[in-house]
């Protein structure tokens, strides 16, 4: 007798779940591969020419103290354009940070070059840096395409590309990682699953069809919350349509932001979340929390007061719940233009108030603040800003100036003299302004005394620094 069987011994209807099943696997096997060797050193000979070096060094204003401290920094450089346009990390350019000599290597060994860069506007909606090296020449350098419109899916796998450490003399190296998760909002935002060392931020992204799809970031925008979320510690890819458009035009140089180009309130706000909005049995709408009204501010003048809640703006709703959506607000009455009179709507003990203002101008931040420095006594001054006033919780009757700097080795720092320190009286005549200061000084030094005694304030105490200039030394 003859029996149809199949050569293998496996019956018929199991034969059949197995055929449809390696069908199956052919799909997702291909979703969730990993690079073939051949394709990563593709893509690493492809990417890693337009990768280079960017060192500068950093002055970094203490806002508490006036105190500066300068730094050598060192970042991933990316040729975006043959023409020498390079971007690099957001974190170069921070609050109360300013870059400057600024310089981009690239090449290795023999063949590295080293170029000057100039410092570009920071975009306000993705966290990166461009710059523009100088040369007397047309350059026509290696440089990354990125790919439009490309789009990334969790699970999908990803090569980064970025600098080994000093030990290993920043080899332009490659790490493989997944899209670990898709975040929606404030934006589609794809993380990866792991940590990558900092010297690949700022770095190219590829995927597996070798399309170059992004950069590597740690955080968001400033407009996207960016300063109350710096450094989310989690690595994030920069999608291409996030930052084509200025590599298609690039920004502007850089200028130091002037006070004159903001409106301001004067008040600091903390969103009202649906916890805070339950205690006070008010509708779930979101607002902002009114904590403190800065002194002899539009927001004073107009009789706000701390408590109100603000639930609109000119016009514009305002529905905050979350710490993110407070920039949101500063960016409105920011943008609104000083002198402008403006409605705020309140709730204030539950009830809508609506109080009208005239916007002021944004005082000088420490950033900005004009500075005087007294070589004799190892002293460098500057002048009492709002920002200042408030860190340090100083009355507005208290006027004078603030230590930014003190020198080592000074008659100064000799006195126990230190940054923060506010000057009240020195070497008895009264300071209450930065040119109040440069003449004391300079009567000071015309009379040269053996000692100058200096009255100042160190956060609610007060007392006296007794100076011993050396007349003598040059």
């Amino acid at each position: 007798m003859t029996h149809n069987r199949l050569n293998s011994g496996t019956p018929p209807r199991v034969l059949c779940l197995l055929l449809c099943a390696a069908l199956l696997i052919p799909a997702w096997h291909t979703a969730a591969q990993s690079f073939t060797q051949e394709a990563l050193a593709e893509l690493h000979a492809q990417v890693t020419p337009a990768i280079g070096i960017v060192r500068y060094a950093l002055e970094v204003t203490n806002p508490n103290t006036g105190e500066i401290t300068k730094r050598d920094n060192l970042a991933l450089a990316l040729i975006v354009s043959p023409d020498g346009l390079v971007m690099t990390h957001g974190h170069m350019v921070l609050e109360n940070s300013q870059p400057f000599n600024i310089k981009v290597f690239l090449g290795r060994g023999d063949e590295e070059q080293e170029y000057e860069a100039t410092l570009l506007k920071k975009p306000d909606d993705v966290n990166v840096v461009f710059l523009r090296l100088k040369s007397e020449e047309r350059l026509r350098l290696p440089h990354v395409r990125f790919a439009r419109g490309a789009t990334l899916a969790l699970g999908q796998p990803v090569a980064l590309f970025g600098l080994l450490g000093d030990p290993l003399d920043y080899a332009r190296g490659l790490i493989e990682r997944r899209i670990g998760a898709i975040l929606d909002k404030p934006r589609t935002t794809c993380c990866l699953d792991d940590a990558v060392r900092y010297g690949y931020v700022g770095g190219p992204v590829a995927d597996a069809a070798g399309r170059v799809v992004g950069v590597i970031g740690f955080d968001l925008s400033r407009a996207e919350g960016g300063d109350l979320y710096v450094r989310s510690g989690h690595p994030l890819v920069y999608q291409t349509d996030l930052f084509q458009r200025y590599i298609d035009n690039p920004p502007s140089e850089t200028e130091i932001e002037t006070s004159g180009d903001h409106a301001w309130l004067g008040v600091f706000t903390q969103p009202l979340t649906d916890r805070f909005a339950e205690y006070w049995e008010l509708p779930a709408n979101g607002g902002l929390i009114i904590s403190t009204v800065v002194a002899g501010s539009p927001a004073t003048e107009a009789g706000l007061r701390a408590g109100d809640i603000i639930v609109e703006f000119d016009g514009t709703p305002i529905r905050a719940k979350l710490d993110r959506d407070v920039p949101g607000f500063t960016k409105l009455v920011r943008e609104a233009g000083p002198g402008r009179e403006v409605v705020v709507r309140v709730l204030r003990d539950g009830q809508p108030v609506d109080v009208t203002t005239v916007l002021g101008t944004r005082p000088r931040s420490a950033q900005e603040a004009g500075e005087y420095e007294a070589p004799q006594f190892g002293l460098t001054v500057r002048e009492l800003t709002t920002d200042v006033r408030i860190a340090l919780n100083l009355p507005e009757n208290i006027e004078g100036v603030i230590v930014r700097r003190v020198k080592s080795g000074s008659v100064a720092q000799i006195a126990r003299m230190r940054p923060g320190v506010v000057i009240l009286r020195f070497g008895g005549h009264l300071v209450t302004n930065l040119a109040d200061f440069q003449a004391a000084v300079e009567q000071v030094t015309a009379d040269r005394p053996q000692e100058v005694v200096v009255f100042g304030r160190l956060g609610a105490a007060t007392g006296f620094f007794r100076l011993e200039p050396r007349w003598d030394e040059p």
